[in-house]
């Protein structure tokens, strides 16, 4: 009896050992995109298998839009998103790692037009008669969500889904910029060979540390715990900053 009991936990603990991490993922270049043979890469994608290569988790990937992804860590039925700010919000329904990345967001106009968008601040967009692109769920820092609570700053916000239709509305003389990371239009602009179409504007908008976030409904502490102290080893031996340099260089 006590070696069906011993064997009985054994299994228990393969299969909670075993348990594969849903992971959601979103096309955003160069953090997390599919390859010409299909593969899934970028910047977010190395970090987060460099740091499951050194656990005995699995891993299942499923491609969905940032705020549906949100609303399936908030719900537990995906585990972690990469890429995520911290928030308020967001601490209600999920846990975070410490940071592994910075990220900038700016205003991006078309090449040649940004002295006459004429924007010092972003609450300068309510008496104006600019319209902003931004994508659905993403945090663009305080100051966008306090303005966000303002109809007449809304009325200047056009969302979508993602940065292809930012620019096809830029292009078409829909919305006069858009919000970005500087190295997602930066590799946007590489893949579809449009470097000279767009110019960063001198607004500032959001900095930020970047981290992982895990579902607080399916992800324990400990291995919320498991993945910092990885993230603090590679931090220390520099293999952090190696990848990420590398993914800089290759923009």
């Amino acid at each position: 009896m006590k070696n069906l009991f011993i064997i009985f936990v054994l299994i228990i603990s393969f299969n909670v050992s075993a348990k594969a991490l849903q992971i959601g993922w979103e096309l955003w270049f160069p953090y997390q995109y599919r390859n010409s043979q299909q593969d899934l890469v970028g910047l977010d994608f190395e970090i987060l298998n460099t740091i499951l290569a050194k656990t005995d988790y699995k891993v299942a990937y499923t491609e969905l839009p940032w705020k549906r992804h949100l609303h399936y860590i908030k719900i537990g039925q995906l585990d972690v998103a990469m890429g995520a700010s911290y928030n308020e919000e967001r601490l209600r329904y999920a846990m975070f790692s410490q940071a592994y990345r910075q990220e900038t967001v700016n205003l991006f106009v078309k090449k040649g037009t940004v002295k006459a968008i004429k924007l010092n601040s972003l609450s300068d967009l309510i008496n104006s008669e600019y319209m902003i692109g931004i994508e659905s769920g993403y945090y663009y820092g305080e100051e966008y969500q306090a303005l966000m609570k303002k109809s007449e700053f809304r009325e200047h916000i056009s969302e979508v889904v993602d940065i292809e239709e930012n620019v096809t509305l830029l292009m078409q003389g829909h919305i006069d910029g858009f919000l970005v990371d500087p190295a997602t239009i930066k590799a946007f602009s590489k893949k579809y060979q449009m470097n000279d179409e767009f110019e960063q504007h001198t607004l500032s908008i959001y900095q930020s540390a970047i981290h992982f976030m895990f579902s607080k409904a399916s992800v324990s502490p400990e291995t919320v715990q498991t993945i910092d102290n990885i993230i603090t080893d590679l931090k220390a031996s520099g293999e952090l900053d190696t990848i990420i340099q590398k993914w800089q260089t290759m923009q």
